[in-house]
């Protein structure tokens, strides 16, 4: 009698054309080696091995055995943990990012996810934020490095993979964690992680760029899903602690951009309530702009940042 897997024996990886050795009606030799699902290979496997009435038990049997691909985990890594982006774009995005670090002439290094990319981004849908970006920031050399969708882990592997290196910029402006917030409250390990990972971003910043002062901003509160304002708060509160007002400088503009509540001011953000409009924007330059003038001074009339990057989908 032929044996029958247990979810525990289902191979992680099965290749079509070697999944059912005696090539039985039902799974196709294509020829390729398109990786498959290892429940439809067991079941198209065992089609021919088992009477019509064992299908519908072991479809179930299969669909409720755990996954072994951490692919596909529901478990994220800690923030803590560099994790890179593996989809083509992000590659192709971290590529022309370390080439912008390559070009020098930085002194302000913005990072963050797509709440910082878009302010300073080349995209044509961003025009509008971009010359907000440049009506603020020109003369002080400043460079966006923030990418949309980035989590804390994925922003801390960029930086650990050649984003900073060689940069030494004399200010290193960081906003990010509100991918890791998502949209569910979070319990007291959740904040703690997320506290963890902005922490080890700045440690990573203040390793690579030793002479510079970090201005680690509050996270936004996003009006989507107002259950986890008070979340965020108290991971703000966390950031706040982290802080010497000198080389590390806690920027919290929320008041400015929500009542105490966390709901926000009208114009302060765009229709998805998570990122900010030009008003929005402005706002953060203005807490900005004092600390870039005591730091740098006024701005030059002149401005030797590299070129803005933009969204390589978005670009072709």
């Amino acid at each position: 009698m032929t044996k029958c897997l247990v979810p525990s024996e289902f191979p992680t990886k099965v290749h079509a054309p070697n999944a059912c050795a005696n090539g039985k009606p039902g799974f196709p030799r294509t020829g390729k080696r398109d990786k498959i699902p290892t429940h439809v290979a067991v079941l198209n496997c065992m089609k021919a091995r088992l009477p019509i009435w064992a299908f519908p038990i072991l479809s179930f049997i299969c669909c409720a055995a755990p996954s072994s691909d951490p692919a596909i985990s529901n478990h994220p890594a800690p923030a803590t943990q560099p994790v890179p982006r593996t989809d083509p774009n992000s590659r192709l995005a971290h590529e022309q990012l370390v080439q912008k670090a390559r070009k020098g002439g930085i002194d302000i290094f913005f990072v963050g996810d797509s709440i910082t990319r878009r302010w300073g981004a080349a995209d044509p849908q961003y025009r509008h934020l971009l010359g907000n970006w440049k009506t603020n920031f020109f003369g002080w050399n400043a460079a966006n490095f923030g990418w949309g969708a980035d989590r804390i882990e994925n922003i801390l592997w960029r930086l650990q993979n050649g984003e900073l290196d060689g940069v030494n910029p004399k200010i290193i402006v960081v906003l990010a964690g509100i991918n890791n917030v998502g949209t569910e409250p979070g319990d007291s390990q959740k904040v703690e992680d997320i506290t963890r990972g902005l922490k080890t971003i700045v440690d990573v910043c203040q390793t690579k760029a030793s002479n510079a002062t970090i201005i680690l901003t509050a996270i936004f509160p996003r009006n989507d899903h107002l259950a986890v304002i008070p979340t965020i708060n108290q991971i703000n509160r966390n950031l706040a602690a982290l802080a010497d007002g000198k080389r590390l400088r806690f920027l919290d503009l929320n008041d400015k951009l929500a009542d105490q509540e966390g709901r926000l001011f009208p114009g302060m953000m765009n229709a998805d309530q998570l990122h900010p409009t030009v008003r929005g924007y402005q706002l953060w330059a203005d807490a900005l702009k004092p600390i870039f003038t005591e730091i740098l001074g006024p701005p030059a009339k002149t401005d030797h940042a590299p070129p803005p990057t933009g969204d390589p989908s978005a670009m072709r």
